[in-house]
C-alpha cells in the first residue's frame, strides 16, 4: 500500500531516474570483461524493504554500532551542527538513524530527506511527520549521486547534511570524493556534514556481515535480476545465480557478486548476454577506511575535520567535517 500524506510546505517531488537510465546502465556494464550493475539500483521498494531486514541481523554490526554513537553522542554531534539549520539527509531509507539527531535539535528549520525510492520515502516522512508535527519535512524524490536543487523556499538557513551507514564506502575512493564534493556544492560553503564510516578489521568479521546465514544478504543481491526482468522485459533466472561477498584485503573493500552457476545466456530488453559458470556480475563494493584515510579523503574534496566518534570496539566511525 502506498502512502500519500500530505506535508506542511512540501517540496514536489523530483522525476525519478526513468528506465532508460536504467537499461543504459545495465546494457554498458554487461558489455565490459568483468560484468558489472550499479549498486544504486538495489534500492527499489522491495530492496529497500532487505536491506531494512539486513540491518537488523546478528551478522551485521555496521547499523547497531553507528545507532550505538548515535544514542551516544548524539547531543555532541548535534552540538556540531548550525543553530536552525536545514538538515539535508543523502540516501535518507529509514529515519531511525536521523532521529537520532533530531531529538537533540528542536531548533530545526526543516528537514530534506533525498531518496530514489519515492513510496519508501514518502512511507518514512509519514511516519516522521506524525512524530514531529511541527517540524518542515521537505522530501525529495532523486538519485543523491546525480546533481539536484534543494527547495528554493529554504531561505538563509544555514545548511547541514547526513550520510549515515557508510554508504560512502559504496563508491570507489575517487567517486567518493566527487561525491562528497558534489555535497559541498549543494550545502554550499560553510555547511556541516555529519557521515557514517565503517572502519578496517577482521575479514571473518567482516564476510560474515555481507553474507548472512539467512541468506538475506543474498535476497538483496539477487533482487537486482528481479528488478531487470520487470522493469526491462529481462529473462534472469534468479536461481541460476548464487550469492558471493570476499573482502580484498589490497582494496580494502568487500565485493559482492553474482555468480552464474551455469553456462547461460539471458536477455535484456532484446540484448543477448551469455554467462560462463561461474562467471559473475560485480554489484557492489564496500569500502573500509581508517579514520586518517577518510580524513584525507574528505580533504581532497573540499571538506575539514571537525570530530570524529568510535564505538569502544572501533568497528565505526561517525565523521563532522565542514565544507569551504
Amino acid at each position: 500500500m502506498t502512502i500519500k500524506p500530505v506535508f506542511a510546505d512540501a517540496t514536489p517531488l523530483a522525476r525519478l531516474p526513468d528506465d532508460q537510465a536504467f537499461l543504459a546502465d545495465v546494457l554498458a556494464g554487461f558489455v565490459e570483461p568483468q560484468k558489472t550493475l550499479p549498486a544504486k539500483y538495489f534500492y527499489d521498494a522491495a530492496g529497500s524493504d532487505l536491506f531494512e531486514q539486513i540491518t537488523v541481523l546478528p551478522e551485521y554490526y555496521p547499523t547497531r554500532t553507528e545507532l550505538g554513537i548515535l544514542d551516544a553522542r548524539g547531543a555532541e554531534i548535534s552540538a556540531d551542527l548550525p543553530r536552525g539549520a536545514a538538515l539535508v539527509e543523502f540516501g535518507s531509507g529509514s529515519t531511525v538513524k536521523v532521529r537520532r539527531l533530531l531529538r537533540h535539535m528542536s531548533d530545526l528549520a526543516a528537514y530534506v530527506p533525498v531518496d530514489v525510492s519515492e513510496t519508501f520515502l514518502r512511507s518514512e516522512a509519514a511516519a516522521l511527520q506524525t512524530d514531529y508535527p511541527n517540524l518542515r519535512i521537505a522530501p525529495i524524490a532523486a538519485d543523491f549521486t546525480q546533481p539536484f536543487a534543494l527547495p528554493a523556499d529554504l531561505g538563509e538557513a544555514p545548511r547541514a547534511g547526513f550520510f549515515p551507514g557508510s554508504t560512502i564506502g559504496n563508491f570507489e575512493p575517487a567517486e567518493a570524493a566527487r561525491l562528497l564534493r558534489q555535497f559541498g556544492d549543494v550545502l554550499g560553503a560553510g555547511a556541516t556534514l555529519v557521515v557514517g564510516v565503517d572502519l578496517v578489521k577482521d575479514a571473518a568479521v567482516l564476510e560474515a556481515a555481507y553474507d548472512d546465514a539467512a541468506g538475506t544478504t543474498a535476497a538483496f543481491n539477487l533482487n537486482l535480476l528481479t528488478r531487470i526482468d520487470r522493469e526491462l522485459s529481462g529473462t534472469f533466472d534468479a536461481s541460476a545465480f548464487g550469492h558471493r561477498a570476499v573482502f580484498n584485503r589490497t582494496a580494502s573493500r568487500i565485493e559482492m557478486h553474482l555468480v552464474s552457476r551455469a553456462n547461460q545466456t539471458v536477455t535484456v530488453a532484446g540484448h543477448a548476454f551469455a554467462f560462463a559458470e561461474g562467471e559473475t556480475i560485480h554489484t557492489e563494493n564496500s569500502y573500509k577506511y581508517t579514520i586518517d584515510g577518510f580524513r584525507d579523503l574528505a580533504e581532497q574534496a573540499g571538506w575539514a575535520a571537525i570530530t570524529v566518534w568510535t564505538d569502544p570496539e572501533a568497528l565505526f566511525s561517525v565523521h563532522a567535517l565542514r565544507f569551504g
